[in-house]
């Protein structure tokens, strides 16, 4: 369950933007938010060096960076409620690496907005989508639009039918079904990538075949994890059938499953990339 929620901030507009999609999500599952800012200890100026011994720098930066940690979103995100880590290194190793050995359940962080925003998440983004232990909630919207109301619950998952499809299932389900979410199930047959069957069973055509067998495997799954979500099987380009298939649905989120057994290079599909890049929701990542 979602108990313990890591917001990584670097101060920027998508940030604030991005605090009332992490408002609502700890309202949602009645979760703590801790604010965590990964400052770089030796970014200094060549003239800082002339006036000043570096660890006289060093630590005037960590003060600044400390006192903009703490009064940043503070109305939204009051100390008294709410921790606040200060970490130099790395970004993306340090968000990963806190959300490990503080046993965080959710990383909340936006994705690179601006002109560039349909080609690149941002390095950081990308990085702590690979490195992270535990799911990742992203959204390149927040400055454009805002959370919906909290009554408003509808959860997508995005399923692959692969050999991580139960797994993503079962915690879609169990999410969902904490906080009285409808779950949609949606799998996209992309036959443009399958050879047509070489004998169809009763004279049935090759398409109509595949999405029979996808819709009673889904159904397996389903009474597998006692999850009881509502079925949308569609065809074509997955990646566009899946986004337009999250928009018409309104939903407020898109599950979808990382393969955990693989190597950070390799963790975050191209298909996985793109659905997080031009998602129309925020897209958890498990």
């Amino acid at each position: 369950m979602i108990k313990d929620i890591l917001f990584p901030v670097d101060f920027s507009p998508a940030c604030t933007a991005m605090s009332g999609f992490v408002k609502r999500a700890a309202a949602m599952f009645g979760a703590q938010v801790t604010l965590l800012h990964v400052f770089d200890l030796t970014s200094h100026s060549g003239f800082e060096l002339y006036c000043r011994p570096p660890s006289e720098i060093a630590e005037d930066h960590r003060r600044i960076a400390q006192d903009k940690l703490n009064k940043f979103l503070r109305a939204d995100f009051p100390e008294a409620e709410c921790s606040r880590l200060l970490l130099t290194g790395p970004a993306s190793r340090s968000i990963a690496e806190c959300a490990r050995n503080g046993r965080f359940d959710l990383i909340v962080i936006p994705t690179h907005s601006g002109n560039f925003r349909r080609m690149f998440l941002g390095s950081t983004t990308a990085s702590v989508l690979s490195e992270a232990s535990c799911p990742v909630l992203t959204t390149q919207h927040a400055e454009t639009i805002a959370p919906r109301p909290l009554e408003h619950r509808v959860w997508a998952c995005a399923l692959s039918l692969g050999p991580h499809s139960e797994r993503v299932l079962r915690r879609a389900s169990e999410e969902a079904g904490t906080i009285g979410a409808k779950l949609l199930l949606i799998h996209v047959q992309d036959f443009n990538s399958r050879r047509p069957a070489a004998r169809p069973p009763h004279g049935k055509e090759p398409a109509s075949l595949h999405v029979e067998q996808a819709r009673r495997r889904l159904k397996e799954m389903c009474k597998a994890v006692g999850a009881a979500p509502e079925l949308i099987l569609g065809s074509g380009d997955v990646r566009e059938s899946l986004l337009e298939t999250v928009k018409i649905a309104s939903a407020d989120v898109l599950i979808i499953g990382q393969n955990l057994q693989a190597s950070p290079s390799v963790r975050l599909s191209r298909l996985a990339y793109e659905l997080i890049r031009d998602s129309p929701c925020p897209v958890l990542s498990v």
